[in-house]
């Protein structure tokens, strides 16, 4: 069995255009070599060969900065060569053109979603899924991006709905029961599991209950599960991350950190094993490599405490005490329970000779530290968190 949502590049989703409007771009251009530069660059484009494609839409577009749908098809030739970055800038050009073109913004949506903004990327598919409601590749697309950034009861809103009348389709099932599970229901993602085994064995199936697993504490079989995840399917999003996670709570740092290389090797944008991975590298004083990875798991999940705790611990294992105590008080402030963020600022405080500073947040640490074991007596706070959360 498997479980698929396109967001594979935009191009996939522009051929309409190319097919349907080159025609009129034409007969709406001047006559003469405008007419075979956007000609050819059509030809180009719809025979592969991208690079010159982009030569010759550019050098229209000199001439014709106004015409949508040529920046549209640019856009989707840039982003099949993964430059999204310049992809996005003709796409949003485009729509300042021609605001009402669902396949314009689909396109852009895409591209930001490969880029890791998943914000942006859920803003315009919300839009477009306003246009298109029974458009079910727009809303799982959605439901992914709100997914990767931990949004999962605005995963659940969007799809606990449409389950109801599409209960066989098994990408529905997948989404709804990993945001289940994230969100503490698993009773419900249990029910969605249980779907998904009827049509045998899976990967997803395993993923789905390793991760229930790993939610409950029990690591051993969280680990038996995403093994076999990883066994049936290497590729699997997020399996090697879980995977990683649970490693970590076992004790096995070293294999911790090659589930979450691998993971990263096939998703740069993973967040759970680039924010881990980077934690790790900053513990064993790769501190370059480490902070380029805390950086990507902040463009990721903006503002996530998580993240903002890795870089102020970076900043102060590095010597940059100003710098970390800056972002740990703002941490603070924003998350006042965030124990292990007191712990590094009373560090940094009795470095700097603040002793009354230190102490009153190693008070916090311990009124903190008893709150968390009158509620799980004998479990002591982490010191490291595993990922941070906006909420």
């Amino acid at each position: 069995m498997t479980v698929r949502y396109n967001c594979s590049s935009g191009m996939q989703m522009s051929r309409v255009v190319l097919a349907g409007l080159w025609f009129a771009i034409l007969n709406a251009a001047q006559p003469g070599s405008d007419n075979q530069v956007l000609q050819r660059a059509v030809n180009l484009h719809q025979s592969g060969n991208y690079p010159a494609a982009i030569e010759a839409y550019t050098q229209f577009l000199k001439a014709h900065p106004d015409a949508a749908p040529v920046r549209s098809n640019l856009g989707a030739a840039l982003a099949h060569e993964g430059r999204f970055d310049e992809a996005i800038r003709e796409y949003r050009l485009a729509l300042d053109s021609d605001r009402a073109n669902s396949k314009v913004r689909l396109n852009l949506a895409l591209a930001y979603f490969k880029t890791a903004q998943l914000g942006e990327a859920a803003a315009e598919l919300a839009v477009v899924r306003q246009s298109e409601p029974e458009n079910q590749q727009v809303t799982l697309l959605l439901a992914a991006s709100y997914l990767r950034q931990g949004e999962n009861r605005k995963v659940i809103s969007l799809l606990d709905p449409i389950w109801r009348q599409n209960d066989g389709n098994l990408a529905i099932a997948y989404l709804l029961g990993a945001a289940l599970i994230r969100d503490d229901q698993v009773e419900r993602g249990q029910v969605l599991i249980d779907r998904i085994l009827k049509n045998g064995e899976s990967a997803e199936a395993h993923l789905l209950m390793g991760t229930a697993k790993f939610m409950a504490h029990e690591f051993a079989g969280a680990r038996t599960d995403l093994e076999r995840a990883v066994q049936l399917k290497p590729n699997l999003p997020e399996a090697q991350s879980y995977l990683g996670l649970v490693l970590l709570r076992t004790g096995d740092t070293a294999g911790a950190e090659r589930a979450f290389r691998r993971e990263v090797e096939l998703d740069p944008n993973d967040f759970n094993a680039t924010l881990q991975l980077g934690g790790l590298l900053r513990q064993d004083g790769k501190y370059g490599e480490a902070r380029a990875l805390i950086e990507r798991a902040l463009r990721i999940r903006p503002g996530d405490y998580g993240v903002r705790y890795q870089i102020g611990s970076l900043d102060l294992a590095e010597g940059r005490l100003k710098e970390a105590q800056a972002g740990l008080e703002s941490l603070v402030k924003d998350s006042p329970g965030f124990l292990p963020a007191h712990v590094s600022l009373a560090t940094i405080y009795y470095r700097e000779k603040r002793k009354e500073d230190g102490d009153r947040e190693r008070e916090i640490v311990r009124k903190l530290n008893a709150e968390v074991q009158a509620k799980q007596p004998g479990v002591q706070a982490p010191a490291n968190p595993q990922a941070g959360t906006k909420n």
